[in-house]
């Protein structure tokens, strides 16, 4: 038997706060006074001021995607053309035998109108394709247009589109589905790439204290390869420790003929220890700042009003199905239109499927309430709801007024009785829960932010959050989305815990950025610090 008694500061329960827990075998003993939870022989673990909390659960992140990234060409760490150019010829030097320069993470906002070109790529001796830190572009030179056999005479994919000048020709930004014209080209990663990409995933989100995850995409989709193969792999190895869910991709080329195969997939991961895959992906629209997110009004600037990847008839069948046979689904709706299109499609649902609806960016006060009625999760990625160059200069102005006001608002879901969960989306944003948590309360970005509009202007702050109410998202709420049995400190639950260097709830709102993870366990077990 091995027992640790975590002491000398506090720890986050649902009820408030305790002043000590002890661990046995991997799961919570006790929880309460230092006098009441002691043993004699237990090991101590000094909290030293800081604070105890469950392991934290990201409930929509890209692992294999993000490793794969790190190995890359990472533009996410720099700002502006200057220092993205910087970095290319950098990694185009370092590897002179890559047949192509992949990577990614460039944002929209450090370029005119979201959009950068592909006479700026054209320096490198090779066919470029670096994805948009949202993962819903991608810039590539005139080499990969060539290598694809894009003209001004292509047409666009039906679900995405090719940037153009006025007379046709092609610029260098491929949209949505027009992502994998060129992404399709690029040299495949090896098995051995996935797993190590996986791994090194893993290792980076325990640093932050994340123990468990659902990956919102496990499947092919925008040049990337399916990663149910490294899933299984590495898991089948007991080389995955976290909690993991995934959510299969729905194929929005494909109608219902494509469920059997979700159903042989997810039976594929029967039996394994720290794997399901038991959600399945719709991504039913894009986003606001190319005007592929589904809005009810015209945008401002172009007149249209974005895509509906999957008809809204036809998504009612296709949910009720999946529902039917026990799946969760786990939804992508940026726009007031797909956010609608989406709970209209959970109507007669089962709410013990837990399904959830990711992003949520744009919500009609109407369609709040619905949430709480259908026993649909609001799954967010707080980091978003802030001014930043992206908002203020393109989501803004391209959806006006009253729809600017309708973004991200948490506070009236929180108060219309919404059940709540929270992750990252890593790599389209930082994977720190921390990070997200000072943008729910604060509604600002975090003081590192690293591009240049950083603001200090709350965004709509009448939507924040308390600390005690996002940090339960982050790891009750989205552990309960998940199946799992973490997500709370209470006697019986695996020891899946974090210990901060801190207590945020006792500095100031503005600190909670401040705050570092010191170390990390899952089952008792110290994986990080």
């Amino acid at each position: 038997m091995t027992e640790t008694l975590f002491h000398g500061g506090r720890v986050f329960t649902p009820g408030g706060f305790a002043e000590a827990a002890l661990v046995r075998d991997g799961a919570v003993a006790a929880v309460g006074t230092l006098d009441d939870v002691r043993t004699p022989g237990a090991e101590p673990f000094d909290l030293a001021g800081g604070l105890l909390t469950p392991g934290f659960t990201d409930s929509h992140v890209h692992p294999v995607q993000a490793g794969l990234e790190r190995a890359l060409c990472e533009l996410s760490e720099v700002y502006g053309l200057d220092a993205y150019l910087g970095v290319v010829a950098e990694y185009a030097a370092a590897h002179p035998d890559r047949e192509w320069i992949q990577g990614g993470g460039w944002d929209m906002a450090a370029f005119p109108g979201g959009l950068p070109r592909r006479e700026q790529l054209d320096f490198l001796d090779r066919p470029a394709y670096l994805i948009q830190r949202d993962h819903h572009a991608a810039w590539v030179n005139t080499r990969a247009l060539e290598r694809a056999g894009i003209t001004r005479n292509t047409p666009d994919p039906a679900d995405g589109r090719i940037e153009r000048d006025p007379d046709g020709t092609p610029t260098g930004v491929l949209h949505e589905g027009a992502m994998d014209l060129v992404g399709l080209l690029t040299p495949r990663p090896t098995a051995a790439n996935q797993e190590a990409a996986l791994l090194d995933a893993q290792r980076h989100l325990f640093s932050l204290g994340i123990t468990g995850w659902q990956d919102a995409i496990v499947g092919s989709y925008a040049g990337s390869d399916d990663q149910l193969p490294t899933y299984l792999s590495v898991a089948g190895k007991g080389l995955l420790t976290a909690r993991v869910v995934a959510a299969l991709w729905w194929d929005r080329t494909k109608g219902a003929e494509q469920i059997p195969s979700l159903v042989e997939r997810r039976a594929s991961a029967e039996g394994l220890d720290r794997f399901r895959a038991g959600a399945v992906k719709i991504m039913q629209d894009g986003i606001a700042e190319n005007y592929t997110a589904a809005v009810i009004e015209p945008y401002c600037r172009c007149g249209g009003t974005g895509l509906s990847y999957v008809d809204p008839a036809l998504l009612k069948t296709h949910v009720r199905e999946l529902d039917a046979l026990g799946f969760q689904v786990h939804f992508h709706a940026i726009g007031e239109r797909a956010v609608r299109e989406v709970l209209d499609s959970l109507e007669g649902t089962d709410p013990a499927n837990r399904h959830h609806i990711a992003h949520l960016q744009i919500i009609t006060p109407d369609d709040v309430p619905r949430f709480a009625k259908l026993g649909a999760v609001a799954n967010l990625q707080p980091l978003w709801a802030a001014h930043s160059p992206q908002m203020d200069e393109l989501t803004i102005p391209y959806l006006g007024e009253p729809r600017a006001s309708w973004q991200y608002p948490f506070g009236d879901l929180v108060a219309s009785g919404a059940r709540l969960a929270a992750g990252s989306d890593w790599p389209v944003s930082s994977a720190n829960p921390i990070e997200g948590m000072h943008v729910a309360v604060n509604r600002v970005e975090p003081p590192a932010s690293h591009h240049a509009g950083h603001s200090a202007t709350p965004f709509l702050p009448g939507q924040a959050l308390d600390l005690r109410t996002i940090m339960t998202a982050y790891t009750e709420g989205s552990a309960w989305l998940n199946g799992s049995p973490a997500g709370v400190i209470e006697p019986g639950r695996p020891a899946d815990l974090v210990v901060l260097d801190r207590d945020p709830f006792a500095q100031p709102a503005g600190e909670i950025a401040l705050t570092e993870v010191r170390a990390t366990f899952i089952d008792g077990r110290q994986v990080f610090g």
